[in-house]
């Protein structure tokens, strides 16, 4: 009698994350986690908490399986820092070594896709990965190569400029500061949601003045890490503004609808055009 043998997933994954449930479809195979940390360290002070801020799912790409696109759907913590005078108020796990603070690739995954790039080079590495079931494209491969290169810090003066723009339009953005007066980039930051922004401001306190667009997220993170700092709209958003403003001034002033009168119209009959006639001629 032959003897089956099977391959248990779950030794391939740290032992915090634990295989609740695996759906294989065509192309795609979706690992379902969850985490098993009940403590974590403040990323600031240190202090270890057990205090559940939040549950949410973190999205994960990892090596393929027999050309199949793997995604991890990690059912993760976020956590309260109970030291009061700590900054940092919730904070995400960590999986170190495994996944990085904002990767939505494993470690490895990255490691062999950069191992991949430097052998070849971006596009081709790009091609090689789609064949193998690695979901990827070349941009993303140049992110991941500028990941080796320690880029010297950019100081910036007391006036900075903020602002949006997209990798992937409608999918990922990230935040860019420029110096107010140099105009040229300091730093670039993930995500647009103020949260990279406010770490960001905690370690620039030099910074007086914020040119920004009229985001509520920047707004927000100005406000509560540099409440003095003075924010000033940009010129592109104060025409914005202003045109806005004219809008609403015409809909008060003017009605949607403006009806015209009709025109009286004099009846000429046919005699009177008859004789009309006889003096032309």
């Amino acid at each position: 009698m032959k003897e089956k043998s099977t391959i248990n997933l779950q030794t391939f994954y740290p032992e915090i994350l634990q295989i609740i449930k695996i759906k294989e479809e065509k192309g795609q195979i979706t690992i379902r986690m969850k985490s098993k940390t009940h403590s974590e360290h403040c990323p600031k002070c240190g202090k270890e908490s057990e205090r559940y801020h939040a549950v949410y799912t973190r999205t994960v790409q990892d090596l393929p399986i027999y050309q199949k696109n793997v995604i991890l759907k990690i059912k993760a913590y976020k956590y309260d820092c109970e030291n009061e005078k700590c900054e940092v108020k919730s904070y995400s796990e960590k999986y170190d070594e495994f996944i990085g603070k904002c990767g939505r690739m494993t470690d490895r995954l990255e490691n062999f896709i950069r191992t991949l790039a430097l052998e070849t080079n971006c596009e081709g590495a790009a091609a090689i990965c789609k064949e193998l079931g690695i979901r990827t494209s070349g941009d993303t491969i140049i992110r991941i190569l500028r990941k080796m290169v320690d880029v010297p810090a950019v100081e910036c003066g007391e006036v900075i400029g903020v602002d949006d723009f997209a990798y992937r339009k409608g999918k990922t953005y990230c935040t860019v500061i420029c110096d107010g007066i140099t105009k040229k980039p300091v730093d670039i930051l993930e995500g647009r949601d103020g949260a990279t922004l406010k770490e960001w401001l905690a370690k620039n306190k030099q910074v007086k003045k914020v040119t920004r667009d009229r985001a509520g997220a920047y707004a927000k993170a100005i406000r509560e890490t540099l409440p003095e700092a003075m924010q000033i709209a940009d010129r592109f958003h104060l025409q914005q503004n202003f045109s806005e403003a004219i809008k609403e001034a015409l809909k008060r002033e003017i009605p949607k609808k403006i009806v015209i009168p009709d025109m009286p119209t004099e009846v000429i009959d046919e005699e009177q055009i008859e004789q009309g006639e006889k003096k032309l001629k």
